[in-house]
């Protein structure tokens, strides 16, 4: 088709050729209705110069576009030849003192971190290279396309605004002037007049929705039936969809449809087929057909070729108009006055609205150049900058809507054109004053979520996929508010007063809505059986953290606003609280004779929420209240009065006590989306506005109230109210208690619950907590990162948080705290920290992971050992709280507090009768060190006549009162300084009580007759204390010589049993079946044990407990009940062989029984020690192969592991396995309890028993060999031979196993025997039992090399699961082969 049009297109050509620009221009100057000249001269001409075949041919049309139709419009326009005219223009024109360079997609851009105000602020290359920038500290980057170049503009930069280039141009414009006094007003007249028609005709023809008719202006007289399929681009298809629908519908070869897909995503869309309309539509209905099974189908329009045409040219046109207003800002003006000028309907009336509003509808091609145009006029003229602005924002919530429902990307959207307006400070601040743009961007966010619960909250449990993809876009409107809060504002007036705090109560609503979003149940019995939709909400949480820091900040800088902001965010949690009370139940706690009243509330029984912004938000503020020093000037205008502390910690409170549980294990069967919570809670990215206010919320709370109370209640909420409130509970629970978690779960909430008040205490580091500034908080921050180890520049700052300028603050402290060491091998500088620096570290900083503790930990200690000084690690000497938070120290010498220090401190002192952990007792030490450091503090600053209210050391040193008269803490501090299973925690010990002494001096010195009285009470104590020790070491004595005697009755006993066994058997098996699962002592002591034999000593077995990691049910090992098996690896191995190079010559008749001294290879057995249910195990790895196999439907990457040849990862630790081990009990408690060798024959007696049964074995493999006579003789031989039952060939004993343990210790067999031969599996085979032995043997082998190697006892404990893998493995094989 195209080599039959090509002549008339060359006819064609030399026509068109023949015109003249400049008599088409003098004809438009004399008429007089110049839009019909203008249109017609297009409906005639457009036609014929594009689209006239089914290839495009760009440079042709280009230069007879610029030829018939641009070219007459530049004549009109300057009234005389372009060449010369636009000349003169250039000349007249002041240029610009803005850059305005639109940067292309890759193009690199410069930000000065020093100068810019906000990121968005950039620089083309070469305005930066002509800056000051170059040597400052800046930031590169890619440019995604669609910005443009901030140079000239004083808004964007602190200093240094413009570069050489635009500078020189600065002096000679002192004052805005009116850039149209350079043009004629003939010029202004004809200007206006082409501008006006062309711009319309532009946006009238890219607009035009009609698929088959033009516009009446457009129309032709002679309309020819040539169509193109247009094709249009999305985001919902992929490359392979579109090439393959294409090769069908258009019967085109793969490269074609290669080559029109490339073009459809660059330039949104492309014409597949030209031709007739029956011969597209055709097309059409095949690409409609194909794309249409699983999504929308992909978006195809028959199109007249002279539709097509003329969007062409509306194109070429807008490219046309941007080129052109470059050569005169006056020209720019103008076509700014006829952008935005209202139309005949109204409002929205005017060319840009209809621009705007149609963006969603035109392809990505029409919408990239009519943003540039925008960009090269409205956003260049400062004045009707100011004007598209208001537009914009009055269209903002129809814009957004639309991109929502759009499915092309942000850059491609009018939407993104924000950041070119928000955030510049003066137009942002006009918008919110004048448009009430904060209102305005938060209502439209939160119109799009409209999924609520009863309680009115955001729920994003059963989002659908399109609404999820929708909610991924909405997300670009807290990006807008972001850009309209970045930055804050020197002056307030009373007009941005009133709408700030409007877009603020807007604030509140969203915030409130998230609070107690995603509320969460601890699952109890059965895993959770679907992971709840957790990630939105933390996405939310996450775009949300700087600009929730933001409000805060623009608090801040105005007293009245700040004032009113706090009052706000109160209410809206007092209404947010008063929904929450669910009927919860008050009760009364009462402990060291004081009482509480509060409500019973268990976190591990009832809902909570990780979610709780305006918690969060009202501390903040109530910080800023403290900093700013507007508590203390106008504590009239405060609803301080109003305040309820025990409101205020409630929310807060559960959350931290929902963290402690889920570290305590007692949320695992919750899955992995609350373990994900929990990580992202703690994490840099969201911690500031998440876990880190929750801190503070709990100081102010603390602060407002009676230390006592708050602890009761905290003791209440983390469910240990019991444990301290009750005598001797601790020894009540530990001995009454079985189950290990249980004991274990306390302790870890125990020591959760301490590391929290250490906390609360300790954390003052954020300015209006303590006395201290935002510098402080970054040092101390880079300090605890360095303790664990030097870290490299980009390691460092990962670690911090950043701020809304993506900025950490750590440049400008970096130098005070570290020293940087050059890259070495290893090619990376590191910082490392200055010694001088380490007196600082906290070992219990609230940043630290648990992994990050323990490195630090490690590290500091090591470096203290280097440095030969005590490893003790005290708490540092902390900055004194502000005012507000002063109170706080309070809870550190408060009666609760000393009633838990004492109860630990007596758990440790008699360490046996109780269940407690080196981990809370290190804990308590800290707090008693950072109580002793406050009290230090207090005594060397206290003003003349002051006096020193903490009084913690006098605490300390009193005995408990009756009736307990337990010990002071000052006492068992002495005491547990000299305990043997504390060796690791003497040197804290000894620097307590060295500090404790030098406080005694301290207040000697200040105050002679209160000390003294004092002291002689502490020696007094003391010397009792000592005369305790004493007689304690007594009684410990006697205690052991009475377990000695015990154990010499027990042995009484057994000889006793064993004489009257049948008596005894019913009392053995109670005895068995109730004994402590976790009691470790044997009940045999100072005497020799023996293992097997006639002599065989008694010991009791343990009852084993274990869990499956995959249901998480416990279930106790025995031979009848369901099988627990451990993931397992059986390879061949050579590490242990002497010839390398053999090999089995056939695999199928090799007899493994007799192993070559060479040892060749054998097969080890290996296990990460996870256990699991055997049904949970084999459903896991059905599930394994189904995912398998469709993975290999998909045509995705290989896997590490081969799943056809049995291999799967261990469900918790991803480790390689390829076969389970069933856990098996110990032979002895299988028969009996104990092996009963009374009636074995001696050595003599053994040998001539096997030489029976080899007889025998000879006798059968005769009667094998010769049939016929073998069932006369058989009887006769075997009586002759007289063979005990257990040595007679054909004896088979019971099994005792359950068929789940038989089945899977045939799959373990099968699988040595499968792998150690490189044969096919066959359970059958002989062989199986005697490669179950060998696995074992080298197994053992292995292990007994790697012990030796470490030079690590053979019998000593064995590290990690070793023992788990060596116990199960051996009963294996024998039970196998029996």
């Amino acid at each position: 088709m195209a080599s039959e049009l090509e002549p008339e297109v060359q006819a064609i050509d030399r026509s068109l050729l023949e015109c003249s620009a400049e008599e088409i221009a003098g004809k438009w100057l004399q008429a007089t209705d110049l839009t019909r000249e203008v249109y017609q001269h297009l409906a005639h001409f457009v036609p014929k110069i594009y689209c006239r075949g089914p290839n495009p041919f760009p440079q042709k049309e280009d230069m007879l576009a610029q030829h018939v139709l641009l070219g007459p419009m530049e004549w009109y326009l300057c009234g005389e030849d372009p060449a010369f005219g636009f000349a003169k223009l250039e000349q007249a024109n002041k240029p610009s003192h803005l850059c305005g360079r639109v940067f292309k997609v890759g193009e690199p851009t410069y930000s000065c971190r020093d100068c810019a105000v906000d990121p968005t602020c950039v620089l083309c290359m070469e305005c930066f290279l002509g800056s000051v920038h170059r040597d400052h500290r800046y930031r590169m980057t890619t440019s995604g396309g669609g910005g443009f170049c901030d140079c000239g503009d004083t808004e964007a930069w602190k200093e240094g605004p413009y570069c050489q280039k635009h500078e020189l141009n600065t002096s000679e414009i002192e004052e805005e002037e009116d850039p149209l006094v350079h043009l004629s007003e003939d010029m202004i007249a004809r200007t206006y007049n082409i501008f006006a028609i062309m711009f319309r005709y532009a946006v009238e023809i890219l607009t035009w929705e009609k698929e088959n008719e033009l516009p009446g202006d457009l129309e032709m007289v002679e309309k020819s039936d040539t169509y193109y399929c247009m094709l249009f681009n999305d985001e919902v298809h992929t490359y392979e969809q579109v090439i393959y629908t294409l090769q069908k519908a258009v019967n085109c070869t793969q490269k074609e449809a290669i080559g029109f897909a490339t073009t459809v995503d660059r330039d949104g869309r492309r014409s597949v087929r030209y031709g007739d309309f029956q011969y597209c539509e055709q097309a059409k209905s095949v690409i409609v057909r194909n794309t249409s099974r699983q999504t929308k189908p992909l978006k195809v329009q028959v199109m007249h070729s002279s539709i097509v045409a003329h969007q062409n040219f509306g194109l070429k046109l807008l490219s046309w108009l941007g080129s052109i207003i470059g050569y005169s800002d006056g020209l720019r003006r103008i076509l700014c006055q006829v952008g935005l000028q209202e139309g005949p309907d109204g409002e929205n009336s005017s060319l840009v609205d209809r621009l705007m509003l149609s963006d969603s509808k035109l392809w990505k091609g029409a919408r990239s150049v009519y943003h540039q145009l925008f960009m090269s006029s409205l956003l260049m003229d400062l004045k009707y900058k100011k004007l598209f602005a208001i537009r914009f924002a009055n269209n903002y919530e129809r814009l957004q809507n639309d991109y929502v429902t759009d499915d092309h990307d942000r850059e491609f959207s009018i939407t993104d054109l924000s950041v070119q307006i928000f955030t510049v400070p003066s137009l942002a601040r006009m918008l919110i004053t004048e448009e009430n743009l904060m209102t305005i961007i938060i209502k439209t966010f939160m119109d799009h979520l409209k999924h609520r619960d009863a309680q009115g909250r955001f729920q994003f449990e059963r989002y659908t996929a399109l609404q999820a993809f929708k909610f991924r876009r909405v997300q670009s409107l807290i990006l807008d508010l972001k850009y309209v809060l970045i930055s804050k504002p020197t002056e307030w007036s009373d007009e941005l007063r009133r709408k700030f705090l409007e877009g603020f109560d807007a604030f509140l609503e969203l915030l409130k809505c998230m609070q107690g979003m995603d509320p969460i149940t601890r699952q109890v019995g059965q895993h959770i059986e679907m992971e709840p939709e957790w990630e939105a909400a933390f996405t939310l949480q996450m775009k949300l953290t700087h600009v929730i820091s933001m409000m805060q900040d623009w608090c801040a800088l105005d007293e009245k606003v700040l004032i009113e902001a706090y009052k706000k965010c109160l209410a809206v949690l007092m209404h947010c609280h008063s929904g929450f009370t669910d009927g919860e139940q008050p009760i009364t706690l009462s402990i060291c004779g004081h009482s509480v009243e509060t409500i019973r509330y268990c976190v591990s029984q009832e809902k909570v929420s990780i979610h709780l912004p305006v918690s969060r938000l009202l501390a903040g503020l109530h910080v800023l209240l403290s900093k700013s020093e507007v508590a203390y000037k106008f504590p009239e205008l405060l609803p301080l009065s109003e305040l309820s502390p025990p409101m205020l910690i409630e929310h807060p409170l559960r959350c931290l006590v929902l963290c402690a549980q889920v570290h305590a294990g007692m949320w695992r069967r919750n899955g992995f989306s609350l373990v994900n919570q929990i990580y992202y809670y703690h994490n840099v990215k969201c911690r500031r506005e998440m876990f880190d206010k929750d801190i503070v919320m709990l100081q102010t709370g603390v602060s407002m109230m009676d230390p006592n109370h708050f602890l009761m209640i905290m003791l209440s909420r983390f469910e240990l109210y019991q444990i301290f409130s009750t005598p001797d509970y601790g020894k009540r629970f530990s001995s009454e208690i079985t189950h290990k978690d249980i004991v274990q779960q306390n302790n870890t909430l125990i020591e959760e619950m301490l590391y929290l008040i250490i906390m609360l205490v300790g954390e003052r580091f954020s300015p209006g907590v303590g006395q201290v500034n935002a510098t402080d908080e970054i040092k101390r921050e880079i300090i605890h990162q360095l303790s664990i180890r030097p870290m490299a520049h980009s390691e460092l700052v990962k670690s911090l948080p950043e701020d809304e300028n993506k900025e950490t603050g750590m440049e400008s402290v970096i130098e005070a705290v570290a020293s940087f060491k050059k890259p070495g091998l290893t090619g990376r500088g590191m910082y490392e920290l200055k010694s001088e620096c380490a007196k600082e570290f906290n070992l219990y900083f609230y940043h630290f992971s648990r992994a990050e503790q323990s490195k630090a930990e490690e590290a500091q200690r090591k470096l203290k050992r280097q440095n030969r000084e005590d490893t003790a690690l005290p708490p540092p000497v902390l900055p004194p709280f502000c005012p507000l938070f002063a109170s706080l120290v309070n809870i550190l010498q408060s009666d609760v507090m000393l009633c838990i220090m004492g109860t630990i401190l007596q758990w440790a002192v008699e360490h046996n009768g109780y269940a407690w952990s080196e981990s809370m007792l290190q804990r308590v030490l800290h707090l008693i060190g950072m109580a002793l450091q406050e009290e230090k503090q207090h005594l060397e600053n206290v003003m003349e006549e002051h006096v020193v209210t903490f009084t913690f050391t006098q605490k300390i040193s009193k005995p408990g009162e009756a009736p307990n008269n337990s010990p002071s803490i000052l006492a068992m501090l002495e005491t547990l300084q000299n305990a043997p299973y504390l060796e690791v925690h003497k040197d804290m010990i000894r620097w307590i009580l060295k500090t404790f002494n030098a406080i005694k001096k301290i207040r000697e010195s200040s105050s002679t007759s209160p000390v003294a009285e004092t002291e002689g009470t502490i020696m007094e104590e003391s010397s009792r204390d000592k005369d305790k020790a004493e007689r304690k070491r007594k009684a410990e004595i006697a205690r052991l010589r009475r377990e000695k005697i015990m154990a010499q009755m027990s042995e009484m006993q057994r000889h006793f049993i064993d004489e009257n066994k049948e008596l005894f058997q019913q009392t053995l098996e109670l005895d068995a079946s109730t004994s402590a699962v976790f009691d470790n002592s044997p009940v045999v002591s100072d005497m020799t044990l023996t293992a097997l034999g006639p002599a065989q000593t008694w010991v009791p077995e343990q009852r084993q407990f274990v869990t499956c990691i995959l249901c998480q049910e416990e279930q106790e090992v025995k031979v009848e009940s369901r099988a627990m098996v451990l993931a397992a690896f059986v390879q061949r191995s050579t590490v242990l062989s002497k010839n390398r190079s053999k090999f089995i010559h056939d695999p199928d008749k090799y007899d493994p029984l007799f192993m070559h001294p060479d040892l060749s290879c054998g097969t080890h057995t290996g296990s990460c020690g996870h256990v699991m249910h055997a049904h949970c195990w084999q459903r896991y790895f059905d599930s394994v192969q189904a995912k398998e196999q469709r993975r290999q439907q998909r045509l995705r990457l290989h896997t590490s592991y081969d799943v056809e040849n049995g291999e799967f990862l261990c469900p918790l630790c991803e480790c390689l396995s390829n076969t389970v081990i069933p856990l098996l009990l110990p032979p002895r408690n299988i028969f009996n309890s104990r092996l009963n060798f009374s009636d074995q024959p001696n050595l003599t007696q053994w040998i001539r028993t096997i030489s029976l049964q080899i007889k025998a074995l000879q006798v059968l493999r005769k009667e094998e060999s010769t049939p016929t006579t073998a069932s006369s003789k058989k009887s006769e031989t075997m009586g002759e031979l007289q063979l005990p039952e257990g040595f007679r060939p054909d004896f088979h004993p019971k099994n005792p196993y359950s068929e789940s343990i038989k089945e899977m210790l045939t799959t373990f067999g099968t699988a040595t025997y499968k792998v150690g031969l490189k044969v096919h599996p066959n359970e059958e085979d002989p062989r199986v039992p005697i490669m179950c032995w060998s696995s074992c043997a080298y197994t053992i082998q292995s292990i007994e090399r790697i012990l030796s190697d470490e030079d690590k006892p053979l019998f000593g404990p064995l590290p990690c699961r070793l023992p788990t893998q060596a116990a199960n493995s051996l009963p294996s094989p024998c039970l196998r082969g029996t």
